[in-house]
């Protein structure tokens, strides 16, 4: 029996595999000038050439997306989530919340381009008691604001689709901001239903005849009120405030920017929020000091001090910031009332804060939200030692409900 290589079967022809030994025609083996390697490996040559692979039984273009079984999910997860009810008697000291809401009013909407998931909007906010603009960031169709949508004295068609006040997606040579009017000038009848959702065109768009919406539908009805959505899932919602080191200089000190961009994922996802969701962007820089000041407590925290020692030491509340401006801006987005949201946040105060004061929001579900390098040991999310001693700082003197399982 000649001397064959261990995984070579004398009975049955080789099948067509690269040779471990060579690289674009190069052979790097240590045994390349042996004689009796290079007769096997000639011989078996000329029976591969007889011998091809077959073709692939699975299309190049097509990969599974997961393998099947119980214990392998196809799906994303959804985050974890714990019911809450406010209403109910604690013996936790409850936040200072103002008497009264401010008035907010959306001035401009506009779509934000994604490559997947749910369609995003950015909608800045004025309101009543400063004069910087606050965001609300939107992810589906579903959420509408109401003071955006509201008819202003003296403006055009224009007008309103210029500052985002349309259903549906704006496309060149559109005219109307309103649904009914583009059915009209399409001949579609404003109750007219047919099987199977047929569609009207209308220059460069289309509508949906069975709702009579443009596609990509909005959740918004013909008068530009907004439907209710299904109970079968709640919005989810994030509440945050501002952090340019966090967010834009790639600060290690904070987990802010992480937690923005994990709300953002989950927001995005059909799968996890099919109610799509919001982030509510507060201008509370520093939690509510402005930056100079933040600074000032960054180089307090290098002398040894912590985050909530340091805002202290600059004669500023550990926690400055105020909740009212997100209360009114979800009251606005349509968020308010019993049927209620989820909140992702690990802070109780917030919970309790963002209800309002006469709970005009009810949170249902408080989600947490677990720092990316505790899930993933350390293989992803921010790694250094001042983030983990502001986590620390958050769990032992803000009570943030925290923990690594």
């Amino acid at each position: 029996m000649p001397d064959l290589p261990a995984h070579a079967s004398p009975g049955l022809p080789p099948h067509h595999s690269p040779s471990p030994g060579r690289l674009d025609g190069f052979n790097f083996s240590s045994s390349a000038h042996d004689p009796r390697r290079h007769a096997l490996q000639d011989g078996a040559e000329s029976q591969a050439s007889h011998n091809e692979p077959p073709p692939s039984l699975i299309s190049p273009a097509f990969t599974p997306p997961a393998t099947p079984g119980s214990s392998t999910p196809s799906h994303p997860r959804p985050p974890r989530s714990i019911p809450v009810d406010t209403s109910l008697l604690s013996d936790a000291p409850a936040p200072s919340l103002l008497e009264q809401l401010p008035t907010v009013d959306c001035e401009v909407r506009a779509r934000i381009p994604t490559t997947t998931g749910h369609e995003m909007w950015l909608h800045v906010y004025r309101n009543s008691v400063d004069t910087k603009e606050h965001l609300a960031i939107v992810f589906g169709n579903a959420i509408r604001s109401r003071s955006l949508d509201a008819e202003r004295p003296g403006e055009t068609e224009l007008d309103r689709m210029t500052r985002g006040a349309y259903v549906g997606r704006l496309f060149p040579g559109r005219t109307s901001s309103r649904v009914e009017q583009i059915k009209r000038a399409a001949g579609v009848a404003p109750k007219a239903s047919t099987s199977g959702g047929a569609k009207a065109r209308i220059d460069s768009g289309y509508v949906d005849v069975s709702d009579g919406l443009l596609s990509p539908s909005s959740a918004s009805s013909d008068s530009g009120d907004v439907q209710p959505g299904s109970d079968l899932e709640l919005p989810l919602v994030r509440i945050h405030s501002e952090c340019y080191t966090g967010e834009t200089v790639w600060s290690a000190r904070c987990d802010c920017g992480e937690q923005l961009d994990e709300a953002a994922r989950l927001m995005a996802d059909p799968t996890l929020s099919p109610s799509g969701g919001a982030i509510v962007y507060l201008r509370q820089e520093g939690r509510g000091i402005g930056l100079g000041e933040k600074l000032k407590a960054y180089n307090l925290q290098d002398l040894g001090n912590d985050t909530y020692e340091a805002n202290l030491m600059l004669r500023h509340p550990a926690d400055a910031r105020s909740y009212g401006l997100a209360t009114a801006m979800l009251m606005d987005l349509g968020l308010g009332g019993d049927r209620g949201i989820r909140l992702l946040t690990n802070n109780p105060d917030k919970v309790r804060a963002v209800e309002g004061p006469a709970r005009e929001v009810v949170v249902r579900e408080r989600v947490a939200m677990i720092p990316l390098a505790w899930k993933t040991g350390g293989k992803a999310g921010i790694k250094s030692e001042e983030v983990e001693k502001y986590l620390s700082t958050k769990i032992e003197k803000f009570k943030h409900m925290l923990s690594q399982k």
